[in-house]
């Protein structure tokens, strides 16, 4: 199998209900999504994949989150925006939008440099 992988960014508010600290609070992140997809063939010229039409779905799916509050964003259907509420509804998202012949392999999601969660798919 061929594993791809591409990055994306978005800007977006949110706070973590029911969590006691300062994440209770309402703040942002410039948030880096990274998805993993594989295929097993290749086409006629050798790739599995094109790497732009990944990219266009990821940010296609992430597009709908950028510069938003996210505790209202129906994209998150009333769920908590925790990262790893954003990393599932993002791998389904994505998911949707693939050719047949990919598969989502995982979703990461970084809120900061130095803190991020993968959803494996």
């Amino acid at each position: 199998m061929f594993e791809l992988s591409v990055k994306g960014t978005f800007s977006a508010a949110h706070n973590i209900c029911g969590y006691e600290g300062e994440c209770a609070n309402i703040h942002g992140h410039n948030w880096v999504v990274e998805i993993r997809v594989g295929a097993d063939k290749l086409d006629r010229i050798g790739m599995s994949l094109d790497f732009k039409v990944i990219k266009k779905i990821l940010m296609k799916v992430i597009g709908s989150l950028d510069h938003t509050y996210l505790n209202e964003n129906p994209f998150l259907e009333g769920l908590n925006p925790t990262a790893e509420n954003l990393a599932l509804v993002i791998s389904k998202g994505v998911d949707s939008l693939l050719p047949e012949n990919a598969r989502l392999i995982a979703v990461t999601v970084w809120e900061s440099d130095n803190s991020s969660i993968t959803y494996y798919s």
